[in-house]
């Protein structure tokens, strides 16, 4: 008989060897890359060929924003109970056809601001939906000992999608027509669409929980399931403070944003392609920040450079109202403060991240983040109305300083709570809530 090895197990195979791994990723690449450009290119779409004001720009980033409000919670619960895969396919042929419908519609010069208004939020909303679902789609794919290389890869992508998308959506703008940039944003929607449907994996629809007499709640789980991830975020001390500075910070963010994207094109005179070159330099900082995060935190304490970072990343955008021209010194500086925002916005990104995680217990990740992506990024439709009216009632300059001086609410928000006491090592999870009886 022989003896039982006492070798270590083998390392599990190399992600990239995986073809249907392979083909998640590439999807999940082209879809970033076309839902980045999109953002970028409505908005130029509205201010420069239709000629839209401060106050219909913030409009139109509303109603494109007003799906993380209004789908968040319900689409982590709805994901948890589909497969995956269908739904990353089904969003990215519906945002091909709407983006696509509105290229043809803006090459006839039929496309006014109300359909405008239509394929921002309809976009939007598909975008949520397959946000959430790339997510439990690797969960579903790949072993757990291989779930950190798959995020980082994905993770990757998204970050190169930052730094490409507004590039290509503003070049496109500027150099060929808003229309081609629309239908540019569409055709990476359908690379993405044959890219998963080439997936062969089978994938399992999720046990639905049947309703029992006893328990009324379980014949309405999304809803129950909602209401335990609420109580739970609102009962954790940390958590609640997460959820305040990222209010803070997504609302006053919003608002900043409005006021830049009419800034930068009518005050400075910057052109389409200047404009993203600009928000581009936002993503090598983005990628700075993920390294200082695996590092900093550990070294000088979570809470000092939670707030640390975000004085510096929030600081660096009240330098922008000060520039005049489009000269190359004032291109340098705006690449510059871009850049230094998008380095210490990822470090607070990633250390609230890792907070979040180590106080949740496993069974609460999804709905915790569920929660927070809702209260967080659910002020920005507000944000946005505020800054174009901000930009229409007080001028663009002194808006974009008042908006940018609003970002300062949430490190303020962070040194007052809890957050800013945490030290190298992190707390450890509660005990998980039971469901309600």
């Amino acid at each position: 008989m022989r003896p039982p090895s006492s070798s270590p197990p083998s390392p599990s195979p190399s992600l990239w060897r995986d073809t249907d791994f392979r083909r998640l990723w590439a999807g999940q690449t082209a879809s970033q890359l076309g839902e980045h450009t999109t953002l970028v290119v409505l908005p130029l779409f509205a201010v420069l060929t239709l000629d839209a004001g401060a106050g219909p720009l913030g409009a139109l980033r509303a109603v494109g924003q007003a799906p993380i409000l209004l789908l968040s919670l319900l689409a982590g619960a709805w994901v948890d109970r589909w497969r995956a895969r269908t739904v990353m396919v089904l969003t990215d042929a519906a945002r091909a056809v709407a983006l696509g419908a509105a290229a043809v519609a803006g090459l006839l010069g039929l496309l006014g601001l109300p359909a405008l208004f239509v394929v921002a939020f309809t976009v939007g909303a598909l975008s949520v939906l397959f946000d959430v679902a790339y997510q439990a789609s690797l969960v579903r794919m790949v072993r757990r000992d291989q779930l950190v290389r798959g995020n980082s890869a994905l993770e990757g992508s998204r970050s190169a999608a930052q730094i490409g998308g507004p590039a290509l959506g503003g070049a496109l703008v500027s150099l060929l027509s808003a229309p081609v940039a629309a239908a540019a944003g569409a055709l990476f929607f359908a690379v993405s669409f044959v890219s998963l449907r080439r997936i062969r994996r089978p994938e399992s629809v999720p046990e639905r929980v049947a309703p029992v007499p006893e328990r009324p709640e379980l014949a309405a789980p999304v809803r129950g399931r909602i209401r335990e991830g609420l109580r739970f975020v609102a009962g954790n001390a940390w958590l609640r403070a997460v959820c305040l500075a990222s209010a803070a910070f997504q609302f006053s963010f919003a608002a900043t944003m409005t006021v830049y994207l009419l800034f930068l094109p009518r005050e400075l005179h910057l052109t389409g392609a200047t404009v993203g070159l600009a928000l581009a330099a936002t993503g090598p900082g983005a990628l700075l920040g993920s390294v200082l995060a695996a590092r900093l935190p550990g070294r000088l304490g979570h809470g000092v450079v939670l707030v640390s970072a975000a004085v510096l990343g929030n600081g660096a955008l009240l330098c922008v109202p000060a520039l005049y021209g489009s000269s190359t010194a004032t291109i340098l500086a705006l690449l510059a403060v871009n850049f230094v925002f998008g380095t210490f916005s990822q470090l607070v990104n990633v250390t609230v991240m890792s907070v979040r995680q180590a106080v949740t217990p496993d069974g609460m990740q999804g709905r915790a983040a569920a929660t927070i992506t809702f209260v967080g990024m659910g002020f920005t439709p507000l944000g946005s109305l505020l800054g174009g009216l901000l930009a229409q009632e007080w001028g663009l300059r002194t808006g974009l300083l008042v908006t940018a001086a609003g970002m300062m609410l949430s490190p303020v928000l962070m040194a007052a709570s809890p957050l800013a006491r945490l030290g190298r090592l992190l707390p450890v999870p509660r005990e998980e809530p039971r469901p309600t009886e």
